[in-house]
């Protein structure tokens, strides 16, 4: 969820009943080269707690310090994340690609826990292909190096986003390990949610995709899990009111400038499945205008299904 799981994204998130959230993933080499964006990626809200840091690498000495940064950042826990599928992550062997070297994750797992005093977590994908498939070895390494939490994406780091993720692997680590297992992938609604509790036997499930631009799916899944009625859907007001706070909140974090450019994404995102969305989606991806966006979002979510010209008139 790069470029996705900011402060203001968690913090929207948090209000819907999520247990935990992680920030968008940190490169170990950008730590030392002290970067504005890098540190605003580190700042966790006292009421998104427990927060974590995600950290990714395949140098041990790099990783450590990595971790003794987001750990003075005020992360609650370390996320080491070990399963991106992105080309250019994988190139620098980091992410998925270190699936590949069990004795490079042993070291890097072991240098990271003994590097700090709060809890260390680890994300991984099921192993690199169909015909390399690790998962439990991984969980078992990961289990031996101290890590107190184990993330399964159900899928391999060939079939990246595509095809379906396969939760009775997600079911071998959990057997593999005794320390609590986290299912992810295809995880869309109250429904799938208990499904893959079912069918993985896993202690807790990890939303990723299906909350951008719908973090009730959250709501919808938490109550859920706990056994409790299912949320009512939102209404216009209260959308809007989300995606205002939302808007608000990007421009507080990240200015104006740079606001402007993230919500051409996330209110768009929100858009989808509304009556309307596809003349909105056309004309508030050419607004450059902060208040012209604010203006935009606010007729066509509070009135919905507004034609463009009435889009433009606004």
């Amino acid at each position: 969820m790069a470029g996705i799981t900011d402060l203001p994204f968690r913090r929207i998130c948090k209000r819907f009943g999520v247990g935990l959230v992680v920030t968008e993933m940190v490169a170990s080499r950008a730590v030392e080269q002290g970067r504005e964006r890098t540190e605003r990626m580190a700042v966790v809200a006292d009421d998104e707690r427990p927060a974590s840091i995600q950290i990714a690498g395949s140098d041990p000495a790099y990783m450590q310090e990595a971790a003794r940064w987001a750990a003075n950042h005020g992360a609650d826990f370390i996320d080491i994340n070990m399963g991106c599928p992105v080309k250019k992550i994988c190139k620098q062997v980091a992410g998925s690609a270190m699936l590949r070297d069990e004795p490079l994750v042993a070291r890097v797992l072991e240098a990271v826990v003994a590097a700090v005093d709060i809890p260390v977590t680890l994300k991984i994908r099921t192993g690199w292909d169909e015909r390399h498939k690790n998962v439990q070895h991984i969980a078992r390494i990961a289990e031996d190096c101290g890590v107190a939490m184990l993330t399964v994406h159900g899928r391999t780091r060939a079939q990246m986003f595509h095809g379906h993720a396969n939760w009775e692997d997600i079911g071998l680590a959990k057997q593999a390990v005794s320390i609590p297992v986290i299912g992810n992938g295809d995880v869309v609604d109250a429904a799938s949610a208990l499904e893959m509790l079912r069918v993985s036997g896993c202690d807790g499930v990890m939303v990723g995709r299906a909350v951008q631009g719908n973090p009730w799916v959250l709501a919808e899944v938490s109550a859920a899990i706990c056994g409790k009625p299912a949320p009512r859907a939102p209404g216009p007001e209260e959308r809007w009111s989300v995606i205002k706070e939302h808007m608000d909140a990007l421009a507080e974090h990240h200015g104006i400038a740079t606001a402007s450019k993230l919500a051409r994404k996330h209110v768009i995102w929100y858009s989808k499945g509304l009556h309307g969305s596809a003349e909105f989606r056309q004309h508030f991806q050419r607004l450059n205008d902060w208040q012209a966006q604010l203006r935009v979002a606010e007729a066509f979510f509070v009135h919905g299904g507004e034609t463009e010209d009435r889009l433009r008139a606004a």
